[in-house]
């Protein structure tokens, strides 16, 4: 589980920013205003990071809630996603329920390709997140 304090940085790229509508797959239809913030693997690793498919769910697991610190974003992130077919480590942060919460926040800050975001924890279950 992720401690108070602990933090990692993610440059954003297009996929990131237009998730619903830039992919390589033919899954679901297009849907706009979609995004997501990824959590590379020595991460979700060292924060032990779950996705659905681990033993427990929940806060602190794959469950976060989240603001950010411009006041924008107030709300669970979920944690979902894996490399491979099985693994309980996540690979990015959504909203939970809301693909598109992330993306509203994104056009908020108007974020861009190249453009930074901090994801810190300020308690095991509590996130922050923030355009650099």
């Amino acid at each position: 589980m992720a401690n108070t304090g602990d933090s990692y940085v993610i440059e954003l790229k297009r996929a990131h920013l237009e998730w619903g509508s830039y992919r390589h797959t033919n899954s679901r239809g297009v849907v706009y205003g979609e995004g997501y913030i990824p959590i590379p693997i020595d991460v979700a690793y060292s924060y032990s990071i779950y996705n659905s498919n681990f033993r427990r769910t929940g806060l602190g697991y794959n469950l976060f809630n989240c603001r950010s610190v411009d006041g924008y974003y107030n709300g669970v992130l979920k944690a979902g996603g894996s490399r491979e077919a099985g693994d309980v480590y996540a690979k990015q942060f959504h909203g939970n329920g809301d693909l598109q919460a992330l993306g509203n926040w994104f056009a908020h800050v108007n974020a861009n390709i190249g453009d930074r975001v901090e994801v810190t924890w300020v308690s095991p279950l509590d996130i922050v997140i923030r355009l650099i």
